[in-house]
């Protein structure tokens, strides 16, 4: 008695092959095509969060970037709202620390525990606060140029980020 042989056609194993795949990896497709639309509302509460309006006496908001940076950004899935806020300040980056421990805590913020010593970041409701000294390498990178009034004393922003 012969033995009966079968011809698969191609098509067949692509779509066998391409169900499966799917069936496994079906939620990361969908979670690499999150975007940030519906978070218009969320970037508006970030950016009217009072601690980033709160500063040591002498600070001021930088000249030429008086608004909060507002928006939000998605990628590879992972979609976050961000809120920042730049200021000018003529004493030290010690005393801008001091200022915002005490601040951060006065609103609710917790040091967080995995920041390296010398930064300054704190967490509250699923968001992290971070308190960044300006360097002018940095804000060439932003696209400010030079900026001698952010880089002498402790030019710093301040930004708040949540995930989506």
């Amino acid at each position: 008695m012969p033995l009966r042989t079968r011809t698969t056609h191609p098509i067949s194993l692509l779509l066998t092959a391409t169900l499966a795949a799917t069936t496994v990896t079906g939620c990361a497709f969908l979670e690499l095509a999150r975007d940030c639309e519906g978070t218009d509302d969320q970037v508006k509460e970030t950016a009217a969060l009072g601690i980033l309006d709160q500063r040591p006496d002498g600070a001021a908001v930088a000249r030429g970037i008086e608004d909060v940076d507002a928006g939000c950004w998605a990628d590879s899935g992972d979609v976050t709202v961000f809120a920042t806020r730049t200021y000018t300040f003529a004493g030290t980056r010690a005393d801008v620390s001091a200022y915002y421990r005490t601040a951060a805590a006065r609103d609710g913020w917790s040091q967080d525990p995995e920041t390296p010593p010398g930064d300054l970041r704190f967490t509250r409701d699923g968001m992290a606060l971070s308190v960044v000294f300006l360097t002018a390498e940095g804000l060439a990178e932003a696209g400010h140029g030079s900026r001698p009034d952010l880089t002498t004393g402790a030019g710093y922003s301040i930004s708040v980020d949540s995930y989506v």
